[in-house]
């Protein structure tokens, strides 16, 4: 995968986060999408295309995420 430009890239934080250990998300070029910690942002973020990010949205959006009901 190519190595993408993210040191100006505008990260969202979630309004659901309370604390310092959050998911960010920064939306690139060419539709790419970057997440990483927020607790730690020297660590590589992680980058997906449209196609995968879409299909991650629509997951988490029927639920396939979801902690099992015990």
């Amino acid at each position: 995968m190519p190595e993408y430009e993210i040191s100006h890239a505008a990260w969202i934080t979630s309004r659901a986060c309370n604390n310092s250990a959050c998911v960010q998300v920064a939306h690139l070029p060419g539709g790419m999408v970057a997440v990483r910690d927020s607790k730690d942002t020297a660590k590589p973020a992680h980058i997906f295309d449209s196609a995968e990010w879409a299909a991650f949205v629509s997951g988490v959006k029927a639920g396939e995420f979801d902690a099992p009901q015990c």
